[in-house]
């Protein structure tokens, strides 16, 4: 349920980001969905339902328009999806890494449960093709489904003691989840709630002074609408820095609401929420300086003819010299990297993108800051075997940062705290625990659906001695059926005009 709800706040934020407006869209969706798939999941169940007693599912028009409707719904929302979350998808084959053992298990438990239908109406059919077909394309694709574990792959399912050290935590934007983002609320929140580092974004103002702010425009994040409403889209690099500090960074926070976290805060923190303004990187680098933290930032450079489009590195390198210890900052910038090393060799070179080893090793790269769609046990392991290590971006679910557990990555950077409470991944067996609930799920449900087969085999061989007479299909599979159901039914009546008849013919022998 959190990761449904964190995806529909990113997909606000997204929103919120790309429109200038929040709109819970993608709640909508979601509920639309829910609602057009439990009403086909209902018609499935009838149609299954009905099949078992031997009879056929017939739509009124609406329900068929309905169905159509339901087709058009997913095919337009997956398109569109695809569309605006295309990396997202890599996604759903990460999940699959760690919840497949767990999904093939549910698959066999559907598929066995479906037995039940089928052998009824496998041992109902008339033509021998037929059962054969149904047969064999039901076991086909069971034994497909018994087989699927040996292609399975997860970095969760390693020989005990071979698990690496638990990343470490980088504070995306701070702790956005418990403060407004990008804000010294936010990030002394970070530091409070034990993360090991600080990410954050860092632009240029028109005056030459390093200021903390992710987006291209001020818009999302402060009230430019009040202060400045003829500048609302003009680029965040263009503010001079006295009229950036007039800015709140924090009433909107406690307005939107975005991750659903506000009612948890006190009244003091809401207070200091509602004052908060946009930091200087000096200030942060201060925090990080006095708490030990590392600090990674992404450094953009200003837009053409900014007053210091050209010496934007020089300012923040500067900067960290008089603020914090070199050797705490993960250099991201990858512009003039060779004179920037030259220059503070004890900077902790940070590479966006893969690359291959020596090619890392001559730019003196010593950490990787990857999306996590990239993660690989294989990949990071090459790496770390030559002392480069691999932070993650942006990790928030349990069973994610689990994976990148697995997988060897040496950090994370997270909107969610409370990963640091994780103290062993999720779902991690060992190769020989997994094999045992493999087997054993396989060969329970083997052994149930030939008693379900057998079982119906009885039945409809003690139906058709009970009918007593010879059987003839001529109105389709299921006549059996009917012509038992009708025989019964004439055995009953015959039996009640018997009975009907028994007092007159004994008063009849009586008078006689």
């Amino acid at each position: 349920m959190h990761r449904l709800y964190y995806s529909i706040c990113m997909h606000c934020r997204f929103n919120f980001e790309t429109l200038g407006f929040w709109f819970p869209w993608s709640l909508v969706l979601l509920v639309v969905a829910a609602v057009l798939f439990t009403y086909i999941s209902l018609l499935l169940v009838l149609a299954v339902c009905l099949l078992s007693e031997g009879q056929r599912l017939y739509l009124h028009w609406s329900h068929k328009m309905g169905i159509v409707v339901t087709l058009a719904f997913a095919v337009s929302a997956t398109a569109v999806l695809s569309e605006v979350w295309s990396k997202e998808w890599k996604t759903l084959l990460l999940s699959l890494q760690v919840t497949a053992p767990f999904l093939h298990v549910g698959g066999v438990l559907f598929l066995t449960l479906l037995s039940w239908p089928i052998a009824l109406h496998f041992f109902r059919m008339n033509k021998r093709v037929h059962q054969v077909c149904l047969l064999g394309v039901y076991l086909g694709v069971f034994f497909s489904l018994y087989l699927v574990p040996l292609a399975m792959y997860s970095p969760c399912i390693r020989e005990a003691g071979t698990l690496g050290p638990k990343p470490t935590l980088l504070g995306h934007r701070g702790a956005p989840m418990l403060a407004p983002e990008n804000t010294l609320m936010s990030f002394e929140s970070a530091v409070e709630a034990g993360v090991d580092g600080l990410e954050t974004d860092i632009t240029i103002s028109a005056d030459g002074v390093p200021f903390v702010m992710h987006d291209l425009t001020l818009q999302r994040t402060t009230n430019v609408e009040e202060v400045f409403p003829n500048r609302t889209h003009t680029p965040a690099a263009l503010f001079t820095w006295s009229d950036v500090q007039q800015l709140n960074a924090g009433a909107w926070f406690l307005s939107w609401d975005p991750f659903g976290t506000v009612s948890s805060l006190s009244p003091e923190q809401r207070a200091l929420a509602a004052n908060q303004t946009v930091p200087s990187l000096a200030e942060v680098l201060g925090v990080a300086n006095r708490t030990g933290r590392t600090v990674l930032f992404d450094l953009r450079q200003p837009p053409p003819g900014h007053p210091y489009r050209d010496n934007y590195l020089n300012i923040t390198l500067d900067l960290i010299h008089t603020h914090i210890n070199s050797s705490q900052v993960l250099w991201l910038p990858s512009d003039q990297r060779g004179e920037i090393q030259q220059v503070d060799p004890e900077l902790q070179q940070t590479a966006g993108q893969t690359a291959s080893i020596q090619e890392l090793q001559d730019n003196h790269i010593t950490s990787l800051n990857l999306h996590y769609s990239t993660m690989s046990l294989q990949h990071i392991s090459k790496y770390r075997s030559v002392n480069i290590s691999v932070n993650l971006y942006v990790v928030n679910q349990p069973w994610l940062y689990s994976l990148a557990w697995c997988s060897g990555a040496s950090s994370v950077t997270t909107n969610n705290m409370l990963l640091r409470d994780i103290h062993t991944p999720l779902l991690l067996v060992t190769p020989e625990q997994y094999s045992v609930m493999w087997v054993l799920t396989d060969l329970v449900s083997a052994a149930l659906i030939v008693c379900i087969f057998i079982f119906h085999w009885w039945r409809e061989r003690g139906l058709h001695f009970w009918s007593g007479s010879r059987q003839t299909h001529k109105t389709g599979p299921y006549s059996k059926f009917r012509t038992e159901l009708s025989d019964v039914w004439s055995i009953s009546s015959g039996n009640v005009r018997t009975e009907l008849r028994t007092p007159s013919t004994l008063h009849t022998i009586t008078e006689e």
